[in-house]
């Protein structure tokens, strides 16, 4: 008994009894969508409105839609293209008046580099950055090749600004875009690092940052900036790709396109950020290479953007 006990208390360090770990969490929506010949290109990248039940899907290709709108039923609804020219992320906003999409295009062409609002609609609202130039981290606003966006109800935006380009940074900029701070340079320190490629915040105040090719994940005050702690151990086989929360915040998503897995990590309480605990794995097929996922915060469905199967797959919770 007494053996038994220490077992429960050392997996419970974050919660997470021993049962949990193995238990299937989720299950492939195989009816969602209705109509996969709707992906034409590359899927790059996926956002949820939860709150009016919509799916955005960036794609790239030649002469294809480069947004895609289903309903989370498994509907299409209907595609966008102008302006768009690469996408890598995208990020639905809603407010008490609006909503709209973001999305971050690492084109090398006229409308690449940069930052864009649009509406649900496809109607361009905003460009931040140089569009078709390519810049530094000395000018806040100048992109290269910026990874994903993610925003606050507030309008305060963070956004991860390195695909591979020459910038490596996480950006905070307020809602009237201008910096409120700036982390990072291209580097294996602490706070430092090589290709940024998702962010994400939780609701106790802490930025999460997959730093990608450090394979770890990097961890962030959102008021100040100020670094708080990273996770690697989860990583040794590949880096995270992606970093989203799970609806009630217990667990963070994360992809990992070279082992073609999803990783379902325990969410530290509010204090240390310890280490990271696997709570469970999603084994996607071979060859799918899972690149950004987002959640339903409504149903807590994961949406998984697959560049390699190039589709978008829905994962149910259990």
């Amino acid at each position: 008994y007494l053996f038994l006990h220490f077992q429960v208390l050392k997996a419970s360090d974050y919660y997470v009894p021993l049962w949990e770990r193995q238990q299937e969490m989720y299950k492939l929506d195989i009816d969602w969508p209705k109509f996969p010949e709707y992906f034409t290109g590359q899927t790059f990248c996926v956002a949820v409105d939860s709150l009016h039940g919509l799916v955005y899907v960036g794609q790239r290709g030649d002469n294809i839609p480069k947004v895609l709108v289903f309903s989370v039923e498994g509907y299409f609804l209907y595609s966008w293209n102008d302006t768009v020219e690469m996408p890598h992320g995208i990020f639905v906003l809603n407010t008490a008046t609006d909503s709209s999409v973001w999305i971050t295009d690492v084109g090398t062409g006229k409308y690449g580099h940069t930052v864009k609002q649009y509406s649900p609609s496809g109607k361009l609202l905003q460009i931040l950055g140089t569009p078709g130039n390519a810049g530094s981290s000395l000018i806040p606003l100048q992109f290269d090749q910026p990874a994903e966006i993610f925003v606050e109800e507030s309008g305060d935006m963070y956004v991860v600004d390195g695909d591979g380009g020459m910038n490596n940074r996480l950006l905070k900029l307020s809602n009237d875009y201008k910096e409120i701070w700036l982390a990072g340079t291209n580097g294996t320190g602490i706070g430092q690092f090589n290709i940024p490629h998702s962010v994400t915040v939780d609701p106790v105040g802490r930025v999460w940052v997959a730093d990608r090719d450090n394979k770890r994940i990097q961890v962030f005050d959102r008021i100040t900036g100020e670094w708080l702690g990273y996770w690697s151990s989860c990583f040794s086989e590949d880096g995270p790709y992606s970093v989203r929360f799970t609806a009630d915040y217990k667990y963070l998503i994360v992809a990992q396109l070279n082992i073609n897995r999803l990783a379902i990590l325990a969410a530290p309480p509010v204090g240390s950020i310890g280490d990271c605990v696997m709570v469970n794995t999603i084994q996607l097929a071979d060859e799918t290479k899972p690149h950004l996922v987002d959640v339903d915060m409504k149903s807590g469905a994961v949406y998984v953007a697959e560049i390699g199967a190039q589709q978008v797959q829905k994962y149910i919770p259990l």
